[in-house]
């Protein structure tokens, strides 16, 4: 069963009480974060402070660790510190080349990696990216992206949209997991939900978020609806039904179903149920 990744909230490794909280947020991922969102002096005490965490009960929730990057000094000790905690995946900041990837996958032996997607470089090199062999999720770092091409802002995100084509398309050819940049604006709840939405419609497996208020748009964005899942069975129904028939394809509310709508079906069915099974 897929793991599903609507809702992927960044936490401060260094704040203590946000990461008790996050063990009972409805986020499907959560990022402990020791890179941006931790002050240079804070870095160490929010390691140790990581590894406290850990040790408790998250549920279903996938951990994810954001290191800083191998470059800083703060990095290698961060890698090496991962490869001892419980966690789900080890997130590389500004991966630019698999050669970033492997340097970390040295450091850290058994862990799934996951890649910030964030630099030109990087999303010029994605598909080489998504090809590693250790790579298990890609994660659109929107603002970073933005900052480098010296881009405005746009609510359609047309500045951005050339880098977020080229990782998804990337990720879909090599099977990662790939979730979309997180929305600035937390209290603005429909611009959210419009970003969302077009996140979804591109073919992302959720959203990246900054703020426990997000998750419910985000989730709700993210998973089929109840329309979804009546479609995706009276599609695999008839569709087994027109084959037993002798007949190739199916017809469902006036539209043709073949193979490849069976498979996004089963697909819908399956994430549904992953959901269903992580909200117990």
């Amino acid at each position: 069963m897929a793991r599903p990744y609507r809702s992927v909230l960044y936490i401060p490794a260094a704040n203590a009480r946000a990461m008790e909280k996050a063990r009972g947020l409805s986020a499907d991922a959560i990022i402990f974060d020791l890179e941006d969102a931790v002050a240079p002096e804070a870095k160490p005490g929010a390691r140790l402070a990581l590894a406290e965490a850990l040790a408790q009960d998250y549920g279903p929730r996938a951990r994810i660790v954001r290191i800083n990057a191998l470059s800083t000094e703060w990095g290698p000790e961060d890698a090496r510190a991962c490869a001892d905690l419980p966690a789900d995946a080890v997130l590389i900041p500004k991966v630019n080349s698999p050669e970033d990837l492997d340097r970390v996958a040295a450091l850290v032996p058994d862990i799934p990696l996951w890649a910030m997607m964030e630099t030109p470089l990087g999303m010029l090199n994605a598909a080489a990216i998504a090809a590693h062999p250790r790579l298990q999720g890609m994660v659109m770092g929107t603002n970073d992206l933005a900052k480098d091409l010296n881009s405005r802002f746009r609510p359609d995100r047309l500045p951005l949209v050339t880098g977020l084509g080229l990782c998804l398309l990337a990720a879909k050819a090599h099977g990662v997991v790939i979730v979309d940049g997180v929305f600035n604006a937390f209290k603005n709840d429909d611009g959210l939900r419009d970003e969302c939405a077009q996140g979804r419609d591109m073919g992302f497996d959720g959203k990246t978020l900054i703020h426990p208020a997000q998750l419910e748009i985000a989730n709700a964005a993210f998973a089929p609806t109840e329309a979804e899942i009546d479609l995706a069975r009276r599609q695999i129904e008839a569709f087994e039904q027109a084959k037993a028939e002798g007949r190739g394809v199916a017809v469902v509310d006036g539209k043709i179903v073949e193979n490849l709508h069976v498979d996004t079906a089963r697909k819908t069915l399956d994430l549904a149920q992953a959901i269903a099974a992580a909200a117990q």
